[in-house]
Formats: C-alpha cells, structure tokens, sequence
C-alpha cells in the first residue's frame, strides 16, 4: 500500500519576488540580491546585505500555529475575521458550540489580506511584509495562500490537485484519473479508480481530498485515512468497506482455514452439497462444495467469497 500525506495549502505575492523553499545558509548573500536586487543599489556593501537578511529573517520559527509556523495571520473573506491558518478557521467555525447554521469552512483560495504577525500591518497577500521587511513565510504559495517556515515538510504544489502537498514533488506523481498525488513507487501498480480521493473515508466519513490526516491506498485502488485501517485490522476486518476486496496478504489466514476445514468433515447430508459462490477478491463466480467454516475460491484460492444461492 502506498501513503500519502496531503498538506492544503495558500498562497501568497511579494511583487516579483519569491522565498519559496528558501534556507539561510552561505547563500545568503545570493539570497538577498535575489529578493532586493530591484530595490538596493548594485554596489550594496555585505553589512547591508546581511542587514536586509535579518530583516527577512526576524522572528523565523518564533511565530504560528498548531498547523504552521509562519509570520502573518489571514483574514477570512467568508467571516471577514481573523485567524493564524484556515485550519484555525475551519475547527473554530465548526465546533460543536457553533450554531449548525453558523459553521462553514474558509474558501482558501480567495483569501486576499493577511496582517504581519511582527507589525500587525494589514496588507494584500504577499510574501514579504510591506511594512517591516520581514518574510512571513519560507515557503509561500500564491495559489494556495500558504505561507510556512518549516520547509522541512518539502512542500511543493501541485497544478494537478489544485493544492499544495508536503513530501517532495520527486517523490509523487499525479495521476489523471485517480485525480491526486501518489507515491512514485506506485507509478506503475496502483488500480486506478475513478476520483479515489474525491470521496470520504469510509470509516469517518471525512472528506478525503480535504483531510489533513494521513490517507493509505488500498489494494484494489481506493482509498482510507491510515488510522482507520489500522482500526479496522484491530478488530479483525480485513476487507474494503467499499468492495470488500482484501486489504492485505491473507495467504497465512487461508492456510489455516484450510486446516480447519480439513480438520471438520461434514456431516452426511451435506457431503454432497453445492453452493455458488462469487469471490470478493478474483470476481469469479464458481461453483463449490459447501462446508459450514466458509467456501475456497477454486481461482485465486481466497476464502473472502459470499454464497450467492445453493443448490
């Protein structure tokens, strides 16, 4: 099974200029002339350049949320109110105290005015301040409106999610059909399935696309959060909620059935009785010796097979 984490993100603009993915290291120099070699004259002394770093740097880390370190807070256009990220927004929105026709999630996308967490300057979204200097976000995504300083998440967006996602774009690749990023180990193994992640979990029922939880892809090609599968395994249920395909290499399982069966003959009567049986794992339909502990599909020898009618 291939995991997948999901980070939605925002975006923001700071003119022509663009801090995505940045680190401070012996670069800096080549940083800072990146971001203000339109507004500094050419012959900038190095104090100068590392003066414009600091302010750039000020706060780094030192500011954000639960969900993000970052250096502005945004403005909701939906509540016109003010909250650090649009996770902030969305579990404060939808609490359980919120009347039902209150609670609403934030549209991310048209999130137009952050404040500067450094010097509370309302302003248009961008990546550096207009007020202080100071960068409000690493890395920064004007689709999205995300600004993060832990760029050790290795954010990327991507054009075919319509979000941003965290991992490192080398490492994922985005499938057409399924409609979202997998690992590129599964490039050339995954069962598509139509919208895999459009859909909720059928366990909890969240939104899958929208879920910050970890979200694990199933054999058959759909998919779960990786909490509730685990749950599931906990309390012995091995197959898809959706298809009822197995979820997991259950040879060893088969192996002891047939042990069991072996080990209970059946009585007289039913020696010689038939049963139809459709396979949950192969598909097949085929035609079987009944037996009291479960039914082998003569194709792909899996016990995960329903009675479909007798004989």
């Amino acid at each position: 099974m291939g995991d997948i984490v999901i980070e939605h993100s925002g975006t923001t603009h700071y003119e022509a200029l663009n801090l995505q993915n940045v680190t401070t290291s012996e670069n800096d120099a080549d940083l800072v002339q990146s971001f203000c070699g339109d507004y500094l004259p050419e012959d900038i002394t190095h104090e100068e350049k590392s003066t414009c770093t600091e302010a750039l740097d000020r706060g780094y880390l030192e500011y954000g949320c639960p969900h993000y370190r970052r250096r502005c807070r945004i403005i909701a256009p939906c509540c016109n109110e003010m909250f650090d990220c649009r996770h902030c927004h969305n579990e404060y929105k939808n609490n359980i105290n919120v009347d039902q026709k209150l609670r609403h999630e934030i549209p991310r996308h048209k999130v137009e005015r952050v404040i500067c967490s450094l010097c509370d300057t309302e302003q248009e979204v961008r990546q550096v301040c207009i007020n202080c200097g100071v960068c409000m976000g690493r890395y920064f995504c004007e689709t999205c409106k995300l600004f993060d300083d832990d760029t050790s998440k290795r954010q990327y967006h991507c054009n075919g999610c319509g979000i941003c996602r965290i991992g490192g774009m080398e490492n994922f690749f985005h499938c057409p059909k399924c409609r979202c990023c997998y690992s590129v180990l599964l490039r050339n193994s995954h069962p598509c399935v139509e919208g895999a992640m459009h859909h909720d979990c059928p366990v909890c029922f969240e939104y899958l696309f929208e879920s910050i939880n970890d979200v694990t892809v199933m054999p058959c090609g759909h998919t779960i959060h990786k909490n509730c599968l685990k749950e599931m395994q906990e309390h012995y249920q091995y197959a898809c909620p959706l298809c009822s395909k197995s979820v997991c290499d259950m040879s060893k399982v088969w192996e002891k059935f047939d042990m069991e069966i072996a080990a209970t003959p059946m009585p007289e009567p039913y020696q010689d009785k038939k049963v139809w049986i459709l396979c949950n794992d192969c598909g097949i339909t085929s035609e079987v010796q009944f037996h009291f502990v479960a039914q082998k599909c003569p194709c792909c020898k899996s016990y995960n097979t329903r009675q479909t009618r007798g004989r």
